[in-house]
């Protein structure tokens, strides 16, 4: 089990990463306002809002009274709620250390698109797994999990540091970590329930592989895939890629 702390990776296209800091503030603001409405409200806001794929398909209605969004739309508003504070720390952790890279390949435009259809993509997979669940999806782990598929056909080679089993650091190639990690969620959704210990590893699995897919369409023409030519200390049309920070440990290296 890795957990990602930073990666040696500078952006070069864009000066900010404004819509991935977005992402993250709006997933936590939805988060707040989960809580503010009490036990009660957050039940209410996980069931109106999160996407139900017997509510989905049409096989199942939402009782009368409860506020919720039109049932096409759900496949978008799942994404920005949680289930839970860890669950919504992890998924922004990930964004956190990954969004900015991909972001960097598209443009702030191109990848809110491409962060909400990853995301829409994975919550019609899973829901097409279990169509007849009344079990509510929440949570950006799918769309996050296409980030993580388009940084990982975009950056194979670079470097990033992670803390193995929570406490050990190491520094690993972009191929080691998210091929491991995707490599378990397979293994889940092959092996375990459709849901077991509610996580709905179909959706990762598909918002991986759709990232995987959709970036050869969202990048911006001049970035390349696969490290072809972005090794750290080569010029790119003009521009040096350099290491980030002068230390050698995880906590040198600063997301910029």
């Amino acid at each position: 089990m890795f957990i990602p702390i930073t990666d040696r990776n500078k952006r070069i296209w864009i000066q900010y990463h404004y819509v991935t800091l977005a992402l993250i503030a709006a997933c936590c603001a939805v988060y707040l306002l989960q809580m503010a409405g009490g036990e009660d409200g957050f039940v209410r806001s996980i069931f109106g809002f999160g996407m139900i794929p017997s509510v989905l398909f049409g096989t199942r209605t939402l009782p009368e009274g409860l506020l919720h969004a039109p049932h096409w739309l759900t496949p978008i508003t799942y994404i920005f709620l949680h289930g839970g504070l860890l669950h919504l720390a992890g998924n922004m952790l990930f964004l956190w250390v990954f969004g900015d890279n991909v972001e960097d390949s598209m443009g702030h435009r191109r990848f809110l698109a491409f962060f909400l259809m990853t995301g829409a993509i994975a919550a019609i997979v899973q829901g097409a797994v279990v169509p007849t669940s009344e079990a509510p999806m929440v949570g950006a782990s799918g769309a996050v999990s296409g980030v993580l598929g388009a940084y990982l056909v975009l950056h194979p080679r670079v470097q990033v540091w992670v803390l193995m089993f929570a406490w050990i650091p190491l520094r690993l190639p972009t191929w080691a970590v998210l091929g491991s990690w995707i490599a378990m969620q397979l293994g889940y959704s092959l092996l375990g329930d459709d849901l077991s210990d509610n996580v709905a590893w179909w959706a990762h699995v598909s918002g991986f592989f759709a990232g995987a897919a959709l970036i050869r369409w969202f990048r911006m023409p001049h970035v390349l895939l696969w490290d072809t030519a972005a090794t750290h200390g080569l010029q790119v049309s003009g521009l040096e890629l350099r290491r980030r920070g002068p230390w050698g440990g995880p906590w040198g290296d600063r997301k910029g």
